[in-house]
């Protein structure tokens, strides 16, 4: 199907903001997403056209949502006030990242693997997981593994999670799968909870501290007014802003302007 799509939307800023470690881009300029089982083959045609291999019914059900679509990113860039010339700058680099709406057991796993990891590193990781334990599927293109349910896991044990590169966050990931599959820690329900208690409930799994909860809770459940501090983000807070940390004053797109300046320090790591 062809779709319009109005507001900012970038392909590639998207698959390099570091929020989801599955994406793919094929030479002929399509990009692949997964989510819950559910494959999309996405690519522009011209500016705000695009080519989506789906149903007009999946795009509104599925994908849509998946992209935050509903949220116009036009207008939150330009409620950025003059005075925070930083914040202006990144967000100008960083137009057509949206914020996408994952499956919260895959963000919590990709993120406990993020510890200390590079991005092609957490790629790796998660596609040896996705093959040593998830379903294929097939399409046209390619048949790929989604990511494995907490159920599917159970079976996983420390030599074979090491041999999936997940180092000294084996312990972690094996917590999350006992936690998840037992119910204890029940990731659908939880979407109910305000924001602290969200945060509260995904700390109970070992490892899972502060910024691994705040990007879970933004990148899987929507929590825009929650904005990850990383070690990018920290050198920013520093050297732009005083020490002083910019984005609660941002209100419910804090974590939106978090991307942004995620995805421009990526691109000047050296003045950083």
């Amino acid at each position: 199907m062809e779709l319009t799509i109005s507001d900012d939307f970038s392909l590639p800023k998207i698959a390099e903001s570091g929020q989801c470690f599955r994406i793919r881009r094929f030479d002929d300029g399509t990009y692949r997403f997964i989510t819950e089982g559910h494959i999309l083959y996405i690519r522009e045609l011209s500016r705000g056209r695009f080519e989506a291999d789906c149903t007009p019914e999946e795009w509104d059900a599925v994908w849509s949502p998946y992209f935050d679509l509903g949220r116009n990113y036009a207008e939150i860039r330009a409620s950025i006030p003059e005075s925070d010339t930083y914040m202006r700058q990144a967000a100008e680099a960083g137009r057509g990242i949206r914020i996408l709406r994952q499956s919260p057991w895959e963000t919590l796993v990709a993120f406990i693997i993020s510890q200390r990891k590079s991005i092609p590193a957490i790629q790796g990781a998660v596609e040896l997981l996705s093959e040593r334990y998830g379903e294929a599927l097939t399409t046209q293109r390619e048949t790929v593994r989604v990511f494995p349910h907490p159920e599917q896991m159970t079976a996983a044990d420390a030599e074979a999670l090491v041999a999936c590169k997940l180092g000294y966050r084996t312990p972690y990931v094996l917590d999350a799968i006992c936690r998840a599959s037992a119910g204890t820690l029940d990731l659908t329900e939880i979407a109910d909870c305000d924001d602290a208690e969200l945060l509260e409930r995904l700390r109970t799994v070992n490892g899972v501290g502060n910024k691994i909860a705040n990007c879970v809770a933004l990148f899987a459940y929507g929590r825009t007014a929650l904005a990850p501090v990383d070690t990018w983000i920290s050198k920013v807070i520093r050297s732009e802003y005083g020490g002083v940390n910019p984005f609660p004053a941002y209100g419910d797109a804090a974590g939106i302007m978090q991307q942004y300046v995620f995805y421009h320090a990526l691109k000047h790591k050296r003045e950083l």
